[in-house]
């Protein structure tokens, strides 16, 4: 197996259970690191079905996953399409399904793709080449208040309002390396966070319609799961992991309304139940290795 290791590999597998015949879903496969360690777990007879948006990541992904050729199948769409997808390749159900939100290493270290500051690019930020909103149309277009509300509200960033207008005195934007510079100006360091940060997180999330995407599309995965079916979501930062946990939940629990009494508009029976009760996060060893990896937050739920 290749030194490189993606992100809380083992747990993965440990959670999901891959076993023989089963069929799993990798919505997010970029490389396909997951993905191989998937199918060997599921052997001699598994399948797996790999999704995403960047063509790129899909042609690596078909090199890592070439020892297992005829039990894999990479489709080049979102994984919000999952259900969509699944009765063309004649599945109506599945055993386990892998989520590992936000940008990969290999987008954040092309620098052509726009997703970081560390080395000069144009501002581009997409996952899927194309899509047609770009980081640069976000930067150059919007208003100063539609901007300053991406940065609080995407990246948590609590000198919004003075970004973005720093931002929008500074038009146009071409470059990571010009934003980042804007940013710095107006933004002082915090610790070993660059001040830019926050900012490029949020333009990222808005750029690929993240949250929204994640939030809507949770519950089309638990109606393909079979029963005892398990879905694994690795998220980076509390607003992915908020979502999830507050799905987790709010399905994971009955709703019904007490005699004389109506509370809920809708009652219902628990759909999932809780994997994990707290979120898992990398050990030190695997951040030391990957320090990428220190923000990584695994939730699993388990359809009922």
């Amino acid at each position: 197996m290749p030194s490189h290791q993606p992100v809380l590999y083992q747990e993965i597998i440990h959670f999901l259970q891959p076993a023989g015949g089963g069929r799993y879903v990798d919505g997010t496969v970029g490389a396909g690191g997951h993905a191989r360690g998937i199918l060997e777990a599921c052997a001699p007879d598994g399948m797996l079905l790999g999704f995403d948006v960047d063509q790129h990541a899909l042609e690596l992904a078909r090199k890592t996953l070439a020892p297992y050729e005829g039990r894999f199948i990479l489709v080049q769409a979102s994984y919000s399409t999952v259900a969509e997808q699944l009765p063309s390749v004649r599945w109506y159900s599945v055993d386990g399904v892998l989520l590992d939100l936000g940008a990969s290493s290999m987008q954040f270290d092309d620098p052509a793709r726009g997703f970081s500051f560390s080395q000069d690019g144009p501002l581009d930020m997409r996952f899927a080449t194309t899509a047609e909103l770009t980081a640069a149309k976000l930067v150059n277009t919007l208003p100063e208040v539609e901007l300053a509300d991406i940065l609080f509200h995407y990246g948590e960033e609590r000198l919004s309002r003075r970004i973005a207008h720093a931002i929008v005195r500074s038009r146009p934007l071409h470059s990571t390396q010009e934003l980042a510079e804007v940013i710095s100006e107006v933004s002082p360091p915090r610790g070993r966070i660059h001040p830019a940060t926050r900012t490029f997180q949020a333009l990222r999330i808005a750029v690929n319609d993240e949250l929204t995407t994640l939030q809507a599309t949770l519950p089309e995965i638990i109606k393909v799961l079979k029963p005892g079916g398990r879905l694994a979501v690795i998220s980076f930062h509390s607003l992915e992991d908020r979502i999830v946990k507050d799905f987790i939940r709010s399905k994971s629990r009955s709703m019904k309304n007490p005699p004389y009494e109506p509370i809920y508009d809708q009652e219902s029976e628990p759909s999932i139940k809780e994997v994990t009760r707290k979120p898992v996060r990398p050990s030190e060893a695997e951040v030391d290795n990957n320090p990428r990896a220190r923000s990584a937050r695994l939730r699993v739920m388990e359809k009922i």
